[in-house]
């Protein structure tokens, strides 16, 4: 784990302190936001189906543009959210945590819908907030004994596991605030120009995005033949 890693693990009860309201639940309120669209963005399968029109019905090519394309948004967010520094910190990192969240669950949720998954199935929105964890942090947790088993075997698990829900809601809760309170860290310390922040922001959401857009892709093998 990296400098910013340790010391985000450190600051993420801080950071809880200061975004009381970022609880389990709110993982949960991302995720269904995710699946059904908000605001301007589409539903998580509309978005992905556009995607295969795009591409001619071809799978992995669609899967690629969802993660390329929400890698950019998360870059995005990531840059209008660490601009200000430490001074906008009680401000903006709800927003972070609260836009990587959203962004992540829609294209695990789209990699899933072109997989053939059923997004209203609540094994497979287990799965979802799984692969938003990353491979290494699953492999910690299924050696722990606090999940039974990877991203697809829940998803395929043959029935649904209630206590599950709240499981995995508290570990990408836990996940995410870590991640931010550690490029919080590396974004203010050592510096004066908000510019700078915005640009490793920007760079740590894309690429947090991008691993978990992987992971998902190669977890969530297809389900149904198209």
């Amino acid at each position: 784990m990296g400098i910013g890693g340790s010391l985000g693990k450190a600051l993420a009860p801080q950071v809880q302190r200061i975004a009381p309201d970022l609880t389990a639940n709110f993982v949960h309120e991302a995720l269904e936001r995710a699946i059904d669209g908000v605001g301007p963005l589409p539903s998580a399968a509309a978005a992905a189906d556009k995607q295969l029109e795009e591409q001619g019905g071809d799978v992995d090519l669609a899967i690629h543009e969802v993660i390329e394309n929400h890698v950019r948004y998360a870059g995005a967010q990531g840059f209008a959210t660490n601009v200000g520094g430490l001074v906008t910190a009680a401000l903006t990192i709800p927003a972070n945590i609260s836009g990587l969240a959203l962004l992540q669950c829609r294209m695990v949720a789209g990699i899933a819908h072109l997989r053939g998954y059923d997004l209203t199935d609540p094994r497979v929105r287990n799965a979802i907030l799984g692969c938003m964890l990353g491979e290494d942090t699953i492999v910690s947790l299924i050696k722990k004994k606090k999940i039974p088993a990877p991203p697809m075997a829940i998803a395929t698990a043959p029935a649904h596991d209630p206590h599950l829900d709240k499981v995995m809601a508290a570990e990408v809760t836990s996940e995410l605030l870590t991640k931010v309170a550690g490029k919080r860290v590396v974004t203010t310390v050592g510096r004066r120009v908000p510019v700078v922040g915005g640009l490793i922001g920007a760079g740590a959401d894309g690429y947090t995005t991008w691993q978990i857009g992987r992971y998902a892709d190669r977890e969530l093998r297809p389900r149904t033949l198209r």
